[in-house]
């Protein structure tokens, strides 16, 4: 990009393209270079098809520009790496564009979550007079190197644990199609209380309790897979996790009397997971128990209580419980000891699922 007299090429090209010259220049502070493509000239000094360049380019999120001057070097050499690894092999054309997805899908959200939330609490003008966009620039010129290091870190924590669930897989097949214990948790009411409710209150009150869902899920050993707002699903390897994590959820949403009642709904069983998510009958029975669930209360699939009673996390029945106790105290040992009780509820039929037998999941007393 050439530079005359008017000012920097960026600061040209913004009056040129009608775009604000601080806004450019916090995009060149972000993104270490300046707009020097079109995609054309982007994928060819890459050296891929323009075709495979803007499947890659949707794929992260992002719309087309048709051929306007927006790209910058760094776009070129995700391009040169994207389609490096399909050259050498190691990912599939498809694969590299399920990458490119991924991510984007992943790092979208965060984005705008810390400049909705982050940035627009650090960027307050400290003095009268002040404009935000002045502030803006020197708090994330010295924010960006600390938060990309930080979300380096992450990623790699992050994948270092999901690298070692791969690994201990049975088989190839168990990667992809797993057992899993799978839970919705869902606030009652939730659509009454948009009605009622201010939009500030109400994004506190879904902050909140996202906030304290994916703490208890992640303190707990399960894995939060995604958050809609007034609902989150989690996953875990065992019953006995999801179980565990479900009740204290009920419990600690019971203590705050600023958050509407809660209910949860869990299935045992093999889940496709794939880009994150996760998929499949277990994962729609789930949710149908979810809300059949009543408030304060977690509802389990039959799969799901007697994968509960096979790791000995629950009795079979009371009857048995009390039958295992006196015959523990007969023999002079100490009864066996059951974290949660199980309670059949009447069987109905599920939309899509035919008809279902729901128990009802307490925690036992001196379980």
């Amino acid at each position: 990009m050439t530079v005359d007299d008017s000012g920097s090429g960026e600061d040209a090209q913004g009056a040129d393209s009608g775009e604000d010259p601080l806004a450019l220049r916090l995009e060149g502070l972000i993104l270490g270079a300046e707009r020097r493509y079109t995609p054309f000239q982007a994928a060819r000094s890459a050296g891929v098809s323009m075709e495979l360049a803007s499947r890659f380019w949707r794929a992260m999120g992002f719309a087309d520009i048709g051929q306007a001057k927006a790209l910058t070097e760094a776009d070129v050499l995700a391009l040169r790496r994207l389609a490096g690894l399909v050259e050498a092999g190691l990912l599939s054309e498809a694969m590299a564009v399920q990458v490119a997805r991924s991510t984007g899908q992943t790092t979208a959200r965060l984005a705008e979550w810390q400049i909705d939330s982050f940035l627009e609490g650090l960027t307050e003008p400290p003095e009268p007079g002040m404009t935000r966009t002045e502030v803006t620039y020197p708090i994330v010129e010295l924010l960006l190197p600390e938060l990309e290091e930080f979300l380096v870190y992450v990623w790699r924590r992050q994948l270092a644990a999901s690298a070692g669930r791969v690994v201990q897989a049975a088989d190839d097949e168990e990667m992809v199609d797993r057992r899993l214990a799978v839970g919705f948790a869902d606030l009652v009411g939730f659509t009454r209380l948009t009605r009622r409710m201010e939009e500030e209150e109400l994004g506190e009150l879904v902050e909140a309790f996202e906030t304290t869902a994916a703490d208890l899920v992640a303190a707990n050993g399960g894995r939060l897979i995604k958050t809609l707002g007034d609902e989150v699903l989690y996953a875990a390897d065992d019953a006995g996790t999801a179980a565990e994590i479900a009740l204290r959820l009920i419990e600690t949403m019971a203590h705050d009397e600023t958050m509407p009642e809660l209910r949860v709904g869990m299935a045992f069983g093999t889940v496709t997971t794939r880009m994150g998510d996760v998929f499949g009958t277990t994962v729609n029975l789930a949710s149908r128990l979810t809300s059949i669930a009543p408030k304060d209360a977690v509802l389990v699939d039959t799969a799901f209580a007697e994968e509960l009673v096979r790791t000995q996390d629950a009795p079979s029945s009371e009857a048995e419980a009390a039958e295992e106790a006196a015959a523990a105290e007969k023999e002079g040992e100490e009864p066996p000891t059951y974290r949660f009780a199980l309670q059949p509820m009447w069987q109905r039929p599920v939309r899509g699922l035919g008809v279902v037998e729901p128990w009802l999941l307490t925690r036992r007393d001196g379980g």
